[in-house]
């Protein structure tokens, strides 16, 4: 791993640790470790969801008690393909090409967040196939099987969304 990289994982690592001592603060010491896909979790404790995220020096962390969690945050490129649009976007790049450049850009980044966002709490990460996921330009919420997923266009200025499992999927036990 390039040393940037290393930091940026350690840093988010950090950032994670912090917020477990706030929610849970008798495991703010348990060791994270990596299922067998990579994902994140508190050693003895999968009743605590965490998920982090980082993109060029940004960094985001979630932690939920009593369900799985994805977060996901990514900064924008400054331009972007008709190629990916399509391919995150689906019926919905026609929208985009109107756009600017660097605007088009950063919606692309808002949509893949949420379709990111979404496979971490699954589990699945890319073998979820997150680009299959609809998520309209411009959309704040949606839910994709039995997870909700929100943007937080309102209080964030680099994308970032979280997903996590409906009250219904709770209920019925199943994630």
């Amino acid at each position: 791993m390039p040393a940037w990289r290393a930091q940026e994982f350690l840093t988010g690592r950090a950032l994670l640790r912090e917020l477990i001592a706030a929610v849970r603060p008798a495991l703010a010491q348990a060791d994270i470790v990596p299922d067998r896909r990579g994902k994140p979790w508190l050693r003895g404790r999968p009743g605590l969801g965490i998920s982090v995220s980082h993109s060029q020096g940004a960094l985001a962390a979630g932690v939920a008690a009593g369900r799985a969690l994805g977060v996901d945050l990514q900064r924008p490129a400054p331009s972007v393909t008709a190629s990916f649009t399509r391919r995150l976007l689906h019926e919905h790049a026609q929208q985009l090409a109107a756009l600017p450049p660097a605007r088009a850009a950063e919606e692309v980044a808002w949509v893949w967040t949420a379709q990111e966002a979404c496979v971490k709490a699954d589990g699945t990460g890319f073998a979820g196939r997150p680009w299959t996921i609809d998520v309209p330009p411009g959309a704040r919420t949606g839910r994709w099987g039995g997870y909700r997923w929100i943007s937080l266009r309102d209080h964030s200025p680099t994308p970032l969304s979280c997903a996590f499992p409906t009250a219904e999927t709770l209920r019925k036990g199943t994630r």
